[in-house]
């Protein structure tokens, strides 16, 4: 079976094409990728711009056609917090549907936890036990613990990189001060999601996905050997608290220079590292090891499952 699935979220339109079936790891056939910032198109109200709306047609047509060429037999399309949140959500969803022939399920943010936990648990398997997850994507951050593939408990906080940078860090570098704004704010919204966690056992393995933490891992973590010929990815908030100051007194376009920042993520970087930071800090977390698997393969895995 040819999947493919795309996601519309608050940062970049991504279709990604694999070859899957029951049982086996999905095998990547086709990828493309659209950077949109969407954060950057809300209007007042909460709207997403006219310009918004137009970039985000015109990505979703491109990753159609992408998906038409490469063959696929069924499209997994979705959609995440920005046009979950946006005022004219709905509007959106219609006009994507009409124009571009492409119906987007719009997942809740607790939807997104649980999917991510899903790929996490199959990636690291039984052994890992009690997993701790943290994904940031651009306009939230979803936490989530379990000991099997149905989190116990998953929750999406309004605390994404690119959410927070509009919210936050509005000057290219950020003012030290804004920073420190947004590391107190963010301390604040965890604290609610700390007593909600808090009648759990302490996690076995703690984990981080999604691309900012990819990132941030290969700038301020390191690799150890993993089973078979993989690589382990591990990133310490000691090591990221020192890279923090470092990364927000350089500009914006000359990130991408550094390891791991891609011009995609350069702009949201450095709120994506001081939220991680800080939810690593609430839940006593000292490392992670980072996960190749997130979202979307959460997503393929489900539809897998509904076939067997």
């Amino acid at each position: 079976m040819r999947l493919g699935v795309l996601d519309v979220g608050s940062n970049t339109v991504h279709l990604i094409v694999v070859d899957a079936h029951p049982g086996a790891r999905p095998i990547p056939a086709a990828s493309h990728k659209s950077v949109l910032r969407l954060m950057r198109y809300l209007e007042p109200d909460g709207s997403i711009g006219a310009d918004g709306v137009a970039a985000i047609l015109a990505a979703v047509t491109d990753a159609a056609a992408v998906a038409r060429e490469a063959g696929i037999d069924e499209m997994l399309a979705f959609a995440t917090s920005a046009i979950r949140e946006a005022a004219n959500g709905e509007d959106v969803l219609a006009r994507i549907a009409d124009e571009t022939g492409v119906e987007l399920q719009v997942l809740s943010g607790d939807d997104e936890a649980r999917l991510t936990f899903l790929a996490v648990r199959r990636w690291y398997g039984w052994s890992a036990d009690r997993i701790l997850l943290f994904d940031i994507g651009g306009g939230s951050l979803e936490i989530a613990n379990g000991i099997d593939e149905i989190p116990d408990v998953a929750r999406s906080l309004p605390l994404g990189a690119g959410r927070s940078t509009i919210a936050f860090l509005p000057d290219d570098p950020p003012a030290p001060a804004d920073v420190q704004r947004l590391r107190e704010h963010a301390a604040e919204v965890l604290k609610a999601a700390v007593d909600e966690f808090g009648h759990l056992p302490s996690p076995d393995h703690v984990v981080g996905s999604s691309k900012t933490i990819r990132s941030l891992a290969r700038l301020a973590g390191w690799t150890e050997e993993g089973v078979g010929s993989g690589e382990r990815s591990i990133l310490r908030r000691k090591g990221l608290d020192d890279w923090i100051p470092r990364l927000a007194r350089i500009p914006a376009d000359a990130r991408p220079a550094l390891p791991g920042i891609t011009a995609d993520r350069t702009f949201q970087i450095v709120a994506g590292a001081v939220v991680l930071s800080e939810a690593m800090r609430a839940f006593d977390v000292p490392e992670l090891e980072v996960s190749p698997w997130a979202l979307r393969e959460g997503l393929i895995l489900r539809r897998l499952d509904r076939l067997t």
